[in-house]
């Protein structure tokens, strides 16, 4: 299925395991391939960003291997570091 990233900016994140991330901002695409390589989320609150990357703004720079949207959230597999 198709998105367009307006349709998944604001959507809440969740990890396959059920772990509330934060919404998506933006996306991080690869100009040479077109592909999406990251996923820029505002962390949640709860979220120990020092678990991940973050760029200059403190968001989470989410690699990641799949997504499937679900009504409002979008569940995220994660890349393993």
């Amino acid at each position: 299925m198709k998105k367009f990233v307006s349709e998944l900016r604001g959507k809440t994140v969740m990890t396959q395991d059920g772990q509330i991330l934060g919404m998506i901002e933006n996306l991080m695409v690869d100009t040479r391939s077109g592909k999406i390589q990251d996923v820029l989320v505002i962390p949640a609150e709860e979220v120990e960003t020092k678990l991940y990357k973050t760029d200059a703004q403190g968001r989470i720079i989410l690699p990641f291997t799949g997504m499937k949207s679900v009504k409002d959230v979008v569940v995220m597999t994660v890349k393993p570091e």
